[in-house]
């Protein structure tokens, strides 16, 4: 692709050489430095530009009457506008990286690295942006080491950008801070409420639509045994012990982050088992809501059913393979999970 304006060039010149001058494909030669604006420098495209005013004037030599001047003049013209197309083009490249590079920035401060291993607890993470080019969205989680358990966060603003990085990062630093002083996970769920409720306050949403987030919390205490799950709007996390899958429902779902103070503070912690082995998969609504071409969702307990006991890396990895398969490679949404497994003692 990067020489496709020289090969333009060759072909052209040695049309216009092999070919009646009746044929005149000798005025095509204004496309080469046209083109080569879209993917080469400044001077290089003058350079080719150059080369195709020598050639047009060398091919007036063999056949006097092509309208040399006419189509000189083309590529003089075109080599110029190409140019300062080609100036335009790196500038806004240019831009464009500076502004993934605070994207990518954004997104660290609430995806933060997570260690594999937390004593007998492993975990990995998968996180893809629906818009590539920016790699960035609402969807966030987090994991801590606590005197009370191995804590996990998951959740979903609604809305994209920087936006919704910024109300995801409030809720994720509250977590952060409260998941190591609070013993009891719905304390831990108001702070993160009030946290939500505070950024957005303070940076109100645009449009008449409230924003608001949610949220699943989990907690594995140091022994292992169960997981005791809190659950505010999310998509409930699926269990795949001895090949049965278990859909972990709430049986009083608490309210999404930043609606507590509209519609009660009621929360409520449901309790399940955990046995080693067992694989805990925590998702975003992106993967479930992921389509096909025909309309047709992916058909996430299915999938996670089909699956052999297998380390949460691996399980993730076939999960982001699938996806995008399903998908054909284009997300409608952000999509993150967390894949946990106890170990054996």
């Amino acid at each position: 692709m990067r020489l496709s304006p020289v090969i333009l060039t060759v072909v052209i010149a040695s049309l216009a050489y092999n070919t009646p001058p009746e044929m005149a494909f000798s005025r095509l030669l204004p496309a080469a430095p046209a083109l080569a604006a879209a993917m080469w420098p400044v001077l290089p495209t003058v350079l080719l530009g150059t080369v195709c005013l020598i050639l047009m004037i060398g091919l007036s030599f063999v056949f006097p009457d092509l309208g040399t001047w006419w189509t000189a003049a083309g590529i003089i013209a075109v080599t110029v506008a190409a140019a300062y197309g080609s100036h335009v083009r790196l500038q806004r490249e240019r831009t464009l990286f500076q502004v993934r590079l605070v994207a990518d920035a954004a997104q660290q401060v609430v995806l933060s690295p997570l260690p594999r291993r937390f004593g007998g607890i492993e975990i990995e993470s998968l996180y893809l942006a629906a818009a590539a080019e920016a790699r960035i969205g609402g969807d966030f989680y987090e994991v801590v080491d606590t005197p009370f358990g191995v804590r996990l966060l998951i959740g979903d603003v609604r809305g994209k950008g920087l936006p919704a990085v910024g109300a995801a990062a409030a809720i994720v630093n509250a977590f952060r801070e409260a998941a190591y002083g609070e013993p009891d996970m719905v304390d831990v769920a108001r702070r993160m409420d009030a946290s939500s409720t505070r950024y957005n306050g303070a940076f109100p949403p645009e449009g008449p639509l409230e924003r608001f987030a949610t949220a699943l919390l989990v907690q594995i205490p140091h022994g292992g045994k169960r997981i005791d799950i809190l659950n505010c709007g999310h998509p409930p996390p699926l269990l795949l012990s001895h090949g049965q899958v278990l859909t972990l429902e709430s049986t009083n779902p608490s309210p999404l982050l930043s609606l507590a103070e509209l519609i009660g503070d009621h929360y409520s912690v449901d309790t399940f088992d955990f046995a080693p082995d067992d694989l805990l998969l925590l998702y975003t609504d992106g993967i479930a809501e992921a389509r096909a071409r025909d309309g047709e969702f992916f058909p996430l307990a299915a999938w996670m059913r089909r699956q052999p006991p297998t380390p949460p890396d691996e399980l993730l990895t076939a999960l982001h393979r699938d996806l995008l398969g399903h998908s054909r490679g284009r997300l409608d949404d952000d999509i993150a999970a967390l894949a946990v497994r106890l170990c054996e003692p």
